[in-house]
Order: structure tokens, then sequence, then C-alpha cells
């Protein structure tokens, strides 16, 4: 049984976390067959958006733990930087649209990796928990960069060091999240979201993920100077003229994300 569901629907990627017995706890395998699936997306020029879920009752319940203290499993150094670095970079570097449902408990590596997402809907049933500190750890997939950037830092902190489970509705009232979803509604909505992305001038979207990226440690002139480089690069795109053409003739575009 693959650990990792993957299927490209027109233009879509999806990627469904598959070892629900075990809430999509990581364990080696499961994690270095997401790299590969997230490498494909970033390589097919056909996928121009990629949608991110899990299976089962639970999104990511992070690490699996009798992995991480087995004598036979990987040391905690090997867990962090071939398992989860390699992820979350994935995610940042795929200059395509990457939308994350998060179905359930999304805990530790789990929250960590729906937030490196652009766009984050979650089920009114799921939950955000930073765990790391009930068992003496720190938080790691980059939950020291993006956490704090998303809610502020006093609101990272203390949901780091005290562990407090964040529900989805309180997620997006503090910007954590993009929108909480009614649990039925949850797979239709980041569908919907996800497949519209996918048929949008894709390239100019790749290219506005990388000026973000690039703002995290840019000052104000460099950034502007991107923005110039990056905007030169759009315009020259097919997308670009397409999109102009559209309104011009009053029709609807037909991009092809180059």
């Amino acid at each position: 049984m693959s650990l990792i569901n993957f299927e490209v629907i027109d233009n879509l990627a999806i990627i469904k976390l598959n070892r629900a017995d075990k809430l999509n706890s990581f364990i080696r395998e499961m994690a270095l067959e997401f790299q590969d699936r997230l490498k494909q997306c970033a390589e097919d020029a056909n996928i121009r958006a990629v949608l991110i879920t899990g299976e089962g009752r639970a999104f990511c319940a992070g690490q699996d733990l009798a992995e991480a203290i087995s004598e036979d499993g990987p040391e905690l150094t090997k867990i962090v930087e071939e398992h989860y670095n390699p992820i979350i970079e994935l995610i940042r570097k795929i200059e395509k649209p990457v939308v994350c449902a998060v179905n359930g408990v999304a805990a530790g590596a789990g929250a960590n990796i729906a937030l490196a997402c652009d766009i984050v809907f979650a089920s009114k049933a799921s939950s955000f928990i930073q765990a790391f500190s009930a068992i003496g750890l720190i938080p790691d997939s980059g939950g020291t960069f993006t956490l704090p950037r998303l809610i502020g830092w006093q609101k990272a902190t203390a949901l780091m060091m005290l562990g407090d489970k964040v529900g989805a509705e309180d997620a997006e009232k503090m910007g954590m999240i993009y929108k909480a979803i009614e649990a039925d509604d949850l797979m239709e909505e980041a569908t919907k979201v996800a497949t519209r992305l996918s048929k949008m001038a894709t390239y100019g979207l790749g290219l506005t993920k990388r000026a973000l990226n690039a703002s995290f440690t840019n000052d104000l002139k460099s950034q502007l100077a991107l923005e110039g480089e990056l905007q030169t690069l759009a315009g020259q795109s097919y997308d670009y003229k397409e999109g102009v053409n559209a309104f011009l003739e009053k029709r609807k575009p037909n991009y092809k994300g180059n």
C-alpha cells in the first residue's frame, strides 16, 4: 500500500497522506515518498497547482514516535534534516500554488507542513497543536520561521511553549490559516479553489510566490528591485499577453501557465 495517495486531475495534483490508522504520522518511507511526489509536482509542466490533505480522520499527527525512539530507526538529526526540512523547502520552492485542506488534527510537524502551504483551509472540526514542548523538543519543520510571521511573536511563542490546541475557527481569526470550513464542505471547497488556481495565469502566480519568499529576508529597496525583475518576466509570458487580449476582446482567457 502506498503511504502517499496521488492523482492528477486535469492540471491539479492531489496528494493525500495515507497512513490513516496512525493519524498519518510520518515514518521515513512516507516522508521520502512525499518528497518524491512534491518533486514530481515541481517538474511536471502539466501540473499547475497542488492540493495536500490527509486520508481518514486526521491530517497529520507529526512524527511517528515509535520510529523516533526505535534503536533501528533514524536518528533525530536525520529525521529533521532528511525527512522534514526537504518537505518544507519543496513546498516553498514549487513555483505553483500549494493549497492545504486540513481535515483533522495537525500536530507537531504535521501542523508546520500545513502552515508552509500557500493557502490553508481547515475543517471546523480540526485543530493545530505545536506538540513539541510536551516531549521536550523544539518546533521543527519551519515552525519557528513560519508561525511568528503568520500570527506574531507573542502568540507564536505561547503556542509553542504551552502546546495549546487551536481550533480551526480560532486559527482563522488569528491569521494562522485562510479559512475554516464545515467538515462536510472542506474537500469540495478546497478542491474548487485549487482547481481555479490551476487554470489561472500560473506562471505569474509562481513568480508571486518567489517574491513572497524573498520578502522574508529582503529590505524594501531589494524587494522593489525584485518586483521589477519579476514583473518584467511576467510581462514576457504567454499568460500576460493572453490575459490582456482576453480583456480587450471581452472573453474568458485561456491560460497555459507559461
